[in-house]
């Protein structure tokens, strides 16, 4: 197994060669889960023996790992006592123009994303900024990406905010013996956030116009019809099928209200048709109202639908397809996914615009919005739905009181007791996340919901796959490659592997591609005798520049559909703005840590 086999490589090399590949394939071609992916790798290296089972396990106890896990609990305490909201509120000015809104909008964000989860930010803050841009009478897509941008840049400038800046504290510390603070990065990350949000000033015209798709879905009574059953009429005591109303050209029964109030929906093809219901109707309206000659029905008083409309009995609620959403390139009416799930797909809106004709027979498609009739105590966190669809009206706004001031003391208190090396940022996190609880900033069942345990699997995974490439000399193979191209000159091996990572951190995600590339730049770094960290922190920048895909980082998935962007959208900006803090970051970084 150890004998060179094939262009200087192991056999076990080759087994995680291929397997990172998998990995990279399935990641971006597929619409398993991250966390799936990441599991059957760490199998892989397991059951071949690549790696020892010891080091295939490691990563689920590494520091990284449970620090993550700890401040998912601290961001819970901080979101459910309304400190976050009130940030928000008091953060939002009335800038003049479009320059001011995007500097007062990312400004803000970055410096919560420096300690926060970006993803959480960028939640919190689509709702503010949709309400926000149109009182500014500023379309929401020349926002909302800069939204993301910032969050992304922000993330960079603390240890803590974002997963693979930790993840390469982890690694380094553990080569070296040496602990990094938790502001390591943080000079040269505002100095690449201050070009960033230059440059996005600057690039201002390039950012498209988009209709939101909250704007095409928002008179719902466009296209809602509500039909009174009078005592007259052929259909009464006919199922819905033998009426013929399970199949309506353009449109589909979504709803049945009974005369005494009871609402029947999603409703099946063997429900009876009585006197006095009102049938409600989606789809084409001209088509629809073809009925009331064909079935002997009569127009209702009033339109139920509207977004406005507060309802025991119904809630409408939007959200777009997820980009790995098994929903993709299906039709609501060939999957049982309503009735399994008791809701009703209304309408359907791409790029901003509404679809006409039957929602159901709408063949769905990656960040397509879907308005959906919800039972009122509809939980949007449910897997079935988190793993298919993102919903972005969620009413995240909670009132702020004493606890809001007692979470933010507690974030603070972390944030000094690491910086002062008072006790490692481990114990730090862990006495916050208990703090939260115990101030009841958050209940115990609030903090285990709030943990992303794919996330961690996907960050355990990583490890192993960063381990085993170290462990069967593919480091050093590509780092004598990289070097071979680049020669001994330390700036030039700095760019060509920085610019590697953030072309790949555009397909995969950013916390794996930390982990293959790091144990590549610490090889490189002591090869040519220079100062690991410099390129350590400068592979932090490089695996947190995604901006010209949607799928680089989940906060563009995030406004991808509230802003009704198209795919190419990003492509314009941030190809450019990939470039720009590449050159930032080789300018910064080699400043404030000679090589």
């Amino acid at each position: 197994m150890e004998s060179i086999l094939f262009l200087g490589f192991t056999l076990n090399a080759w087994i995680v060669i291929v397997t990172v590949l998998l990995v990279f394939i399935l990641m971006l071609c597929t619409k398993l889960p991250a966390d799936f992916v990441f599991l059957g790798a760490m199998t892989v290296l397991m059951v071949t023996g690549t790696l020892p089972v010891n080091e295939v396990l490691a990563g689920f106890s590494s520091s990284s790992v449970v620090l993550v896990g700890a401040l998912f609990v601290v961001i819970a305490g901080l979101v459910h006592t309304g400190t976050m909201q009130w940030i928000v509120k008091y953060a939002l000015g009335t800038p003049k123009s479009l320059k001011m809104a995007i500097l007062q909008l990312m400004v803000p964000v970055a410096v919560l994303s420096s300690f926060l989860s970006n993803t959480t930010v960028v939640a919190i803050f689509i709702k503010v900024v949709k309400i926000w841009s149109k009182k500014l009478n500023i379309a929401p897509s020349k926002l909302l990406i800069p939204l993301s941008y910032a969050s992304g840049m922000g993330g960079i400038c603390t240890l803590i905010g974002t997963p693979p800046n930790l993840l390469i504290s982890g690694f380094y510390t553990e080569q070296t013996g040496i602990q990094l603070s938790i502001f390591t990065p943080t000079l040269v990350g505002l100095f690449c956030l201050a070009v960033g949000i230059l440059s996005m000033i600057a690039m201002q015209k390039m950012v498209p116009v988009r209709k939101s798709p909250e704007d095409a879905l928002e008179e719902t009574n466009d296209y809602t019809v509500e039909l009174l059953v009078p005592s007259s009429a052929e259909c009464i005591g006919k199922t819905v099928k033998e009426a013929g109303l399970d199949e309506v050209e353009g449109g589909h029964l979504i709803e049945i209200i009974r005369f005494d109030k009871e609402i029947i929906s999603p409703v099946n093809e063997d429900e009876y048709i009585l006197g006095g219901d009102r049938l409600i109707f989606a789809g084409k309206v001209d088509e629809i109202l073809k009925l009331r000659d064909s079935h002997q029905l009569v127009n209702a008083t009033h339109h139920v639908f509207s977004l406005d409309e507060i309802d025991s009995n119904r809630k409408l609620r939007m959200a777009h397809v997820r980009f790995t959403s098994s929903l993709v390139g299906t039709r609501m009416a060939d999957s049982d996914f309503e009735e399994r799930n008791n809701v009703v797909l209304v309408a359907v809106a791409r790029e901003g615009e509404r679809i006409n004709g039957s929602p159901r027979e709408i063949v769905l498609e990656k960040g397509d919005t879907l308005l959906l009739e919800c039972p009122p105590h509809f939980n949007a966190e449910d897997n079935t739905f988190s793993s298919n669809l993102q919903f972005f009206d969620t009413d995240l706004l909670v009132k702020t009181g004493k606890k809001t001031l007692v979470s933010s003391l507690i974030l603070l208190a972390m944030i000094l007791l690491s910086s002062l090396n008072v006790i490692p940022l481990l114990q730090a996190s862990f006495l916050a996340a208990f703090a939260m609880i115990i101030c009841r900033c958050c209940s115990i069942d609030q903090a285990r919901k709030s943990i992303d345990w794919g996330l961690l699997m996907v960050f355990a995974g990583s490890i192993s796959l960063g381990s085993a490439i170290e462990y069967t000399g593919i480091a050093n193979r590509l780092a004598e490659g990289i070097l071979s191209v680049c020669g001994t000159n330390p700036m030039y091996a700095l760019a060509c592997i920085c610019l590697l990572g953030t072309f790949i951190t555009e397909f995969t995600s950013n916390t794996a591609t930390a982990a293959i590339f790091f144990p590549i730049t610490y090889n490189i770094a002591t090869t040519l005798n220079v100062n690991p960290l410099t390129f350590c922190v400068a592979l932090m920048i490089a695996v947190s520049s995604s901006f010209a895909t949607p799928i680089g980082s989940p906060t563009h998935m995030l406004v991808y559909g509230p802003g009704g962007y198209r795919f190419s959208d990003f492509m314009r900006v941030g190809f450019f703005m990939n470039l720009i803090i590449w050159a930032a970051s080789l300018f910064i970084t080699p400043l404030l840590f000679p090589l």
